[in-house]
């Protein structure tokens, strides 16, 4: 399946390049474009939370196609089962079960070391559902070549937002903030789909001719982001979404409200004389 990416620019001419085999949103076929244009160094990748190594896995069809080496973490024991059904028999599979740590026994560079993967290997996938910004943060002794991230699609522009770095928080990362990451840990994005940033090493990035790599220019239209401003008479307006995604529950306007809509009002001082007194009452109240 080939997911519709539409309004490209020049600078978009990777998502042209969007096939589903495994993958999600198009990056099957974005990484093999991404491989015919720098080659394939040492055909290693490492993915987690690799789940059962097909489903939404950006690395299955590599290993099935392209004869690709493979580390695969997956920390759910059933699903782990599934992993290892999935690469049965495959001498070139290393599927470790484990939750991936920031440091430590369990840290991404401590796991990789036990196995014969080069210290600069093809591709690194992260789908946590959360900490994918830290996880990556915390890889010091490998530098892959090209970086696959997940991100909260719907954190919008220019807003920096890391979560926390707790394993037990589940939140997302904004796509701006992931980018600041990858640049100061050498990197650059080449692509971005409805899901994910894409990276390659900064010294390759010359490679793909891409003129403004902006999160603004490499974005794809139709991303689900959140909005939030205020109006002068107090009133908050929500756009973008219209569902709680991952949970679907409509997001309703009224909720998002600070003050009653009563005191609603521009300039402030247009509210009458008993009004004003109440919104002096519910003021003190609310900030109690």
């Amino acid at each position: 399946m080939n997911p519709v990416y539409e309004n490209l620019n020049e600078d978009q001419w990777l998502l042209r390049h969007a096939e589903n085999v495994c993958s999600q949103s198009g990056e099957d076929g974005i990484l093999q474009k991404i491989f015919d244009v720098i080659s394939p160094a040492n055909r290693w990748c490492v993915e987690f939370g690799a789940w059962d190594g097909k489903t939404f896995s950006n690395t299955h069809h590599l290993m099935r196609e392209g004869g690709w080496h493979g580390v695969f973490v997956e920390a759910d024991p059933e699903r782990f089962r599934d992993l290892l059904a999935t690469y049965q028999g495959n001498p070139n599979a290393h599927c470790v079960n484990c939750f991936v740590t920031f440091k430590g026994e369990n840290s991404l560079d401590h796991l990789l070391s036990r196995t014969d993967i080069p210290r600069n290997f093809d591709l690194l996938s992260i789908d946590i559902d959360g900490n994918d910004y830290h996880i990556w943060e915390s890889l010091n002794d490998y530098q892959p070549r090209v970086v696959v991230i997940e991100f909260n699609p719907t954190i919008p522009g220019r807003v920096e937002f890391v979560q926390p770095r707790d394993m037990r928080i589940q939140q997302g990362s904004a796509p701006f903030s992931l980018i600041q990451l990858g640049k100061r840990k050498g990197y650059e994005p080449v692509c971005i789909t409805r899901l994910n940033v894409i990276f390659v090493k900064a010294d390759l990035f010359k490679t793909f001719h891409i003129g403004n790599n902006d999160l603004s220019r490499l974005c794809p239209a139709g991303q689900p982001r959140f909005h939030l401003f205020q109006l002068y008479d107090g009133t908050f307006v929500v756009g973008g979404c219209t569902d709680v995604l991952w949970h679907g529950i409509p997001i309703r306007r009224e909720k998002f409200q600070v003050l009653p809509k009563m005191f609603r009002a521009y300039p402030a001082e247009s509210l009458g004389v008993w009004k004003r007194l109440l919104k002096r009452v519910w003021k003190l109240l609310y900030l109690r």
